[in-house]
């Protein structure tokens, strides 16, 4: 069990944010034990044949190493991520952690598994073979999360929303306790039902949390108190998420709307960008923004600002109609 204590500037600064990083480091996890996360089969059967390759293999096996089946991560390899953060930008962070930093994050995953081969190589050497892990942790990326990211973006964008919602509308004690099954709010303090016995004073830092896509059982916390306090919990509706988008064939609503539309009816039972639904549905952005366009003067769906983003999804009028159709 473990105690993270909130002051009052805690609470304040509770924010949210999606890391790319983290969902690149976590996946790991999945393709390492498919049956405890059958619900991501469709990307592990692909995933699986991208680590296949050799030349992939070889670069990737740094990561590997570090976070077999479930073992501890540590801190610095998923850093607590920011609102709208790239992984250019998360990656340059983990690349510039000092090597002494690096060294006491791995020591604190040691009391539950010894360290692999690389992580102990890393533990001698953290100058010469952060490198390497960045490398991995790159490439992995860019192979195994990228082509997916912007339907992985779009249900963790739509779960931040709903989130800072719920906080501002309920208060600390409540959000906490709906957050996770696993958490309960005790006044001062957010205590946490795992295997762990953490005991961490935030100290006015306030607390980062993110959704991820690749965990299900608990809230993860950062393992040491000196690093920045985050944490990363299941996303909502993750059983959406390798859903089909393609429009039904034979789809009676795109005989009313029109296929272009209807196309992107569908994939928005979750937020997503402009860019997002041109990649899913493959259109061009523009077709995307005047469907977009045409759809929200009519009232099926609604937008709203994410940061830099813009995020479009169905309103309560959409889903009727999909429903209607039988395609919701």
């Amino acid at each position: 069990m473990s105690e993270l204590r909130f002051s009052l500037a805690d609470v304040a600064g509770v924010r949210f944010a999606v890391s790319p990083a983290n969902e690149t480091v976590l996946s790991m996890w999945a393709l390492a034990d498919p049956v405890r996360y059958a619900v991501h089969l469709p990307w592990i059967d692909r995933a699986r044949v991208t680590l296949g390759r050799p030349e992939v293999a070889a670069r990737v096996r740094p990561l590997v190493e570090l976070t077999w089946r479930g073992c501890p991560l540590p801190d610095f390899l998923t850093p607590a991520a920011r609102p709208n953060v790239e992984m250019a930008e998360q990656l340059d962070q983990i690349a510039a952690t000092p090597p002494q930093v690096v060294v006491q994050d791995l020591l604190a995953t040691t009391p539950r598994r010894p360290l692999s081969p690389f992580g102990r190589a890393l533990l001698a050497d953290p100058r010469g073979l952060l490198p390497q892990l960045v490398d991995a942790v790159r490439v992995w990326y860019d192979e195994a999360i990228a082509p997916d990211w912007p339907r992985m973006r779009g249900l963790l964008d739509a779960d931040v929303a709903y989130r800072a919602a719920q906080l501002a509308e309920s208060g600390a004690g409540r959000f906490f306790e709906q957050l996770h099954p696993s958490l309960r709010w005790l006044g001062d303090r957010v205590v946490s039902d795992d295997p762990f016995e953490r005991d961490f004073d935030l100290r006015g830092r306030g607390l980062a949390l993110n959704p991820t896509v690749f965990t299900e059982r608990r809230v993860l916390w950062n393992l040491l108190e000196d690093s920045l306090p985050a944490g990363a919990y299941p996303v909502r509706a993750v059983g959406t998420l390798w859903e089909a988008t393609a429009t039904p064939s034979g789809d009676p609503l795109a005989r009313v709307v029109g296929p272009g539309r209807a196309a992107l009816l569908h994939l928005l039972d979750t937020s997503a960008t402009t860019t997002d639904l041109a990649r899913l549905a493959r259109m061009s952005a523009g077709n995307v923004s005047q469907h977009l366009a045409a759809l929200h003067a009519a009232g099926l769906v609604s937008r709203f600002r994410q940061g830099r983003h813009v995020l479009y999804r169905n309103t309560d009028a959409a889903r009727v109609l999909l429903r209607a159709s039988g395609g919701g």
